[in-house]
């Protein structure tokens, strides 16, 4: 197995610089520049020409390229032309964000899409089989944008003062502050050093820090803030997730191992789970996977509705102010993030089948 890993993850090199090449000259080729988008009305030629030497914006592009590359292996994902920061440093903070919104979501996207994809396949044809199927194709058809909105309005104000309302924005309620595990526990900690970022990345894992640190209150209010965005993005994967797993036990039911556990006398709860589900995991392992990029791709808006200070907003930020180092550095994190679980996803393949080998 850690041979094949091993392999996958070589193979994933060409990848990652496919994404990483693609974005650096894509973002070049949209219209504007750094300086114009910035500066706005002071965006002079002359102070625009200063400003586009001192970012080394005025070599050719494709030696531009490989300063950026050689940097990139370093570790140096560049500097923000707009905040003047590293960029690692800005992942750090706003990645975990975009890591617990997204893990959530599909937490909620597999609960929920699992369940009902085997109760549609085990009363095939029924009337709960059409209503789950016809509620897959509106949670489909249904877009973020649209859906956070109403999500919202329905429980932060039509729900108001009840026990059903839910902050409609923000990660926590104001006065309160999440402390990271590393100032709580006084370990000397350099944030601009490579493991001082790992830290502040766990440490900006509000979840994740706040269960480490038994801060209750912390974990209960960040965890209620998460509710209404993981629910806006995780309905599209829900409905996949659930016509997926439909398909995949209906064409297990039919097997003949199946029948034979039933013909055995076996509950048919043992029948579902046991003999039936597991074989029918794989295509939903590798939807789930691949979902993933639905979820990054659905957070850039879903964290803009919500005000969400994450990687979608800065993502969105940078764009608008052609803020080449922060789209580069976020999309290319991303793209490790994405290739990371799809390698899990095919890793997982020999422990749910055992027939499979690596």
């Amino acid at each position: 197995m850690l041979r094949y890993a091993l392999k996958r993850i070589i193979v994933a090199l060409p990848v990652l610089f496919g994404v990483l090449a693609v974005t650096f000259f894509m973002v070049r080729l949209i219209p504007g520049d750094p300086c114009t988008a910035q500066l706005g009305e002071k965006a002079t030629p002359q102070v625009c020409a200063s400003f586009i030497a001192a970012k080394g914006l005025d070599k050719p592009i494709l030696v531009q390229f490989g300063v950026y590359l050689g940097d990139i292996l370093r570790g140096d994902f560049g500097t923000s032309i707009r905040l003047a920061r590293p960029v690692t440093q800005l992942i750090a903070e706003r990645l975990p964000l975009t890591v617990e919104l997204g893990v959530f979501a599909l937490l909620i996207a597999m609960v929920v899409g699992i369940p009902m994809g085997i109760i549609a396949a085990l009363r095939r044809n029924s009337a709960v089989d059409v209503l789950t199927m016809v509620g897959s194709n509106i949670g489909v058809s249904m877009p973020i944008f649209w859906l956070g909105l109403m999500l919202a309005y329905l429980f932060a104000l039509l729900l108001k003062g009840t026990p059903l309302q839910l902050p409609p924005s923000g990660r926590l309620t104001s006065g309160l502050t999440s402390v990271p595990f590393y100032e709580l526990w006084r370990w000397p900690v350099d944030l601009k050093a490579g493991l001082g970022q790992v830290l502040q990345f766990f440490g900006n894992l509000y979840l994740f820090n706040s269960l480490l640190t038994f801060q209750w209150e912390i974990f209960s209010d960040a965890l209620r803030h998460l509710v209404l965005p993981a629910l806006a993005l995780g309905t599209i994967p829900m409905a996949i997730i659930a016509r997926m797993t439909r398909s995949a036990m209906l064409e297990v039911l039919g097997r003949d191992y199946v029948r034979t556990a039933r013909a055995k006398g076996l509950a048919e709860l043992v029948v579902t789970m046991r003999h039936a589900f597991r074989n029918a995991l794989l295509p939903v392992v590798t939807i789930i996977g691949l979902q993933l990029g639905t979820i990054f791709g659905g957070a850039v808006l879903t964290e803009t509705i919500f005000n969400l200070a994450g990687v979608g907003r800065i993502l969105f930020d940078a764009i608008n102010t052609r803020d080449y180092p922060i789209i580069q550095g976020f999309t290319l994190a991303i793209a490790i993030g994405y290739v990371l679980v799809n390698l899990l996803v095919d890793i997982s393949y020999g422990w749910l089948d055992p027939r499979i080998r690596y």
